[in-house]
């Protein structure tokens, strides 16, 4: 059965700086992309990083939004991807999503349709 559980989630001031976590089970890693999405209140979900497997040279992609701000990275037994965001904006709150399928393709990774399975998400606040 795979399992992605997000943590990490909470309250972060304009500027201010937050880890979030995936933990996979179920699935490995050396064969699946996991990627992160967002969606805040009634707005579509969308994404905002992707890492690939090993096999894939662990390649990553962001959104145009985070680039510079985000980076995502898997720990060293690649059960676990991590999306450190610095520099948090007001526009960054959202409920955040982790998702992961075998090889979506790079041009078109941030579409929600090609991930088999997903969190349950992890509230993110970013304000004063």
């Amino acid at each position: 059965q795979v399992r992605l559980v997000e943590s990490g989630g909470g309250l972060v001031q304009p500027g201010g700086s937050l880890r979030l976590s995936c933990a996979a089970s179920g699935v490995s890693l050396d064969y699946y992309a996991i990627a992160w999405f967002r969606q805040a209140p009634g707005k579509e979900r969308e994404g905002v990083s992707v890492i690939y497997s090993k096999s894939r040279d662990s390649k990553t992609y962001y959104a145009d939004s985070v680039k510079g701000r985000f980076t995502i990275y898997k720990d060293n037994d690649e059960k676990t991807v991590y999306l450190q965001m610095n520099n948090r904006k007001p526009e960054d709150t959202a409920v955040y999503y982790c998702a992961s399928e075998f090889n979506p393709p790079p041009d078109n990774w941030n579409r929600t349709s090609w991930y088999d399975y997903w969190g349950q998400g992890t509230q993110v606040t970013v304000a004063s």
